[in-house]
C-alpha cells in the first residue's frame, strides 16, 4: 500500500493523477510489502483449498486477491512440506493443487480457529493512512457541486444557502423539523457533494484479528471509467473501489453497532458502523427514537467528534486507534434542545430546520414527480387540491405528499384501468385514504400521520 507521494511506480503515480485520486493502493512488489505474516497467507490458501477441493495457483491468487507472482514461490513451499499436491497441468505455466491428507488437518485446524476464506486484508496501519488521505475534510464542495447533488429534487434557496457552508466544513449537523419534508433525502443527497469514489480494504488485519469492513448492504463498487492507460496501471487487489458511503441507521440502532463486533464461532470481526461510513457522511435517522437514551449515543460521540479519532476494542481486549473521518448528520422530527445538552450541540455546529413547503415549492413538486408517474402536471388541478384540502382544513403541507398522492392515484388508475392523469376528483379519493382521522379518548377527530410521513422524515 501506498499514498501517491510513495507510488511504486510510475504508472500508477500517472494513474492516480489523471484519475483525480488523493489515494490510490499501489501493487506490492513482495510477500513482506503486503504487510502480512507468510502463516496467514498460507493458511488462506489451505482454507480456500478447504472448501474448494481443487484450484488452479491463478485461480487461489485470483481469489485472495494477491498477485499470482507474489504466492507462486508459497505454493512450491507448501508442496515440499506435503500439504498441498500437484493434481496436474493448468494453462499459462500453471497447475492445479489439492490438499493432501496433512494438509487436510491442517487446515481444519485453521478453519476451526478462524473461518474467515476471503480476501486477504490489509494491515491497520494502511487503513488509517488511507482514510486519512481521502477524508472528506479535504474536498472543499463549492455552490456549483450542491447544485450537481441537489439537481433533481426541490429544496428552498435559503435553505440551500444554509447548506452550503454546513456541508462545506464538514464538521456535522442536525436536520431538524415536521415529519415527510424530506430531511433523510437531503442527508443522502450531500454525500454526493465530494469527490465520488473512494479505496477501501476488504478486510483489516491487526493483533491476528481479522475485521471485515466492505459490507455491500452500504459500500457500492464504483463503475471503472478510466483511460486505457490506466487500465493497465497496477493496483492492491485487496482493496475496492467504492462510492463514498452514506450509512443510514434509525431506530434499531443498538451501542453494540458502535463497537466492533466479534463472532465467537468464526472468530471474525465486523467493522462498526464508524468505520464503515469513514470517509463519507452516517446518518442518524428519527433521532431521539432510537432504544438508547440520547444521551448515551452522543457521549460515546462526544470524544471522537472532537479529535476525529476513535477507539475501539479487539476480540483480545486490545484498544486500536481508527480515523473518525466522517459527516454526521442526526435527523430528528424533535428539536435538537430537547434531546442533548449545550456541550454536545456545541461539537455539531450546524442545526438546521427545514419547514414546510410553500404552494408555489408544492407546485413545483407536482411538476417534478408528474413525468416520473407519466402524467401531464396541471397547475389548476392543483390549487384545487391546495384550496380543499389544505388551506380550507388546516393541513400543513409536506414534500412528501406530492410523491405519495400521484402514487395512489396511479394505484386507483391501474385498479380501474384508467388513464393515468390529475383530475380532482382523484384527489378527492385518494385524500380520504392517505390522511386518515382518529378518534381520541374525548371524542375528538384527529388527524393522524399518514405512514409514508414517517419513512420520508
Amino acid at each position: 500500500m501506498s499514498i501517491t507521494e510513495t507510488g511504486s511506480g510510475s504508472l500508477d503515480l500517472l494513474a492516480t493523477i489523471l484519475s483525480d485520486e488523493s489515494f490510490r493502493p499501489s501493487e506490492p512488489g513482495t510477500l513482506e510489502e503486503t504487510g502480512l505474516p507468510s502463516s496467514l497467507i498460507e493458511q488462506l490458501i489451505c482454507k480456500r483449498l478447504l472448501l474448494a477441493g481443487r484450484r488452479s495457483g491463478r485461480q487461489l491468487a485470483e481469489e485472495l486477491c494477491l498477485s499470482f507472482h507474489l504466492i507462486e514461490g508459497m505454493y512450491q513451499n507448501l508442496r515440499s512440506r506435503q500439504i498441498i499436491v500437484h493434481q496436474g497441468s493448468a494453462p499459462l505455466n500453471d497447475y492445479f493443487y489439492a490438499l493432501t491428507e496433512t494438509g487436510r488437518e491442517r487446515a481444519t485446524t485453521a478453519m476451526a480457529a478462524c473461518s474467515y476464506v476471503g480476501p486477504a486484508p490489509i494491515p491497520l496501519m494502511d487503513y488509517v493512512l488511507s482514510a486519512e488521505a481521502q477524508t472528506i475534510r479535504a474536498e472543499n464542495p463549492k455552490e456549483t457541486d450542491l447544485l450537481k447533488a441537489f439537481r433533481d429534487i426541490s429544496i428552498d434557496h435559503e435553505l440551500f444557502e444554509n447548506l452550503g457552508p454546513a456541508i462545506n466544513s464538514g464538521a456535522g449537523l442536525f436536520l431538524y423539523g415536521e415529519p415527510g419534508n424530506g430531511k433523510t433525502t437531503l442527508a443522502k443527497r450531500i454525500t454526493h457533494c465530494f469527490g465520488q469514489e473512494i479505496w477501501i480494504p476488504h478486510a483489516i488485519y491487526e493483533d491476528g484479528q481479522i475485521i471485515k469492513l466492505f459490507d455491500a448492504a452500504f459500500h457500492e463498487i464504483a463503475r471503472q471509467q478510466q483511460e486505457s492507460i490506466l487500465k493497465d496501471a497496477a493496483y492492491d487487489h485487496r482493496w475496492v473501489k467504492v462510492k463514498r458511503p452514506t450509512v443510514v441507521v434509525g431506530g434499531e440502532l443498538t451501542m453494540d453497532a458502535l463497537e466492533i463486533r466479534h463472532d465467537p464461532r468464526s472468530n471474525v470481526s465486523e467493522a462498526s458502523l464508524q468505520m464503515k461510513s469513514n470517509c463519507g457522511c452516517l446518518l442518524i435517522d428519527d433521532f431521539g427514537r432510537q432504544r438508547i437514551e440520547p444521551t448515551e449515543l452522543l457521549n460515546r460521540w462526544i470524544v471522537p467528534l472532537e479529535s476525529r479519532i476513535d477507539f475501539l476494542t479487539l476480540a483480545s481486549g486490545k484498544k486500536i486507534q481508527v480515523p473518525f473521518e466522517q459527516l454526521i448528520i442526526f435527523s430528528t422530527n424533535l428539536e435538537p434542545a430537547d434531546l442533548v445538552d449545550e456541550a454536545f450541540l456545541r461539537r455539531i455546529p450546524y442545526k438546521i430546520e427545514i419547514g414546510d413547503p410553500t404552494v408555489e415549492e408544492f407546485h413545483h413538486l407536482f411538476q417534478l414527480y408528474a413525468p416520473r408517474f407519466k402524467c401531464e402536471y396541471n397547475k389548476v388541478y392543483i390549487d384545487y387540491l391546495v384550496e380543499t384540502h389544505y388551506l380550507n382544513e388546516g393541513r400543513a403541507m409536506r414534500r412528501c405528499h406530492p410523491r405519495d398522492l400521484l402514487g395512489q392515484i396511479r394505484n386507483y388508475c391501474v385498479y380501474k384501468d384508467l388513464e393515468m392523469e390529475i383530475r380532482p376528483e382523484y384527489f378527492d379519493r385518494v385524500v380520504n385514504s392517505y390522511f386518515t382521522m382518529i378518534i381520541g379518548e374525548d371524542g375528538t377527530p384527529t388527524q393522524a400521520r399518514p405512514a409514508n410521513d414517517i419513512a420520508a422524515g
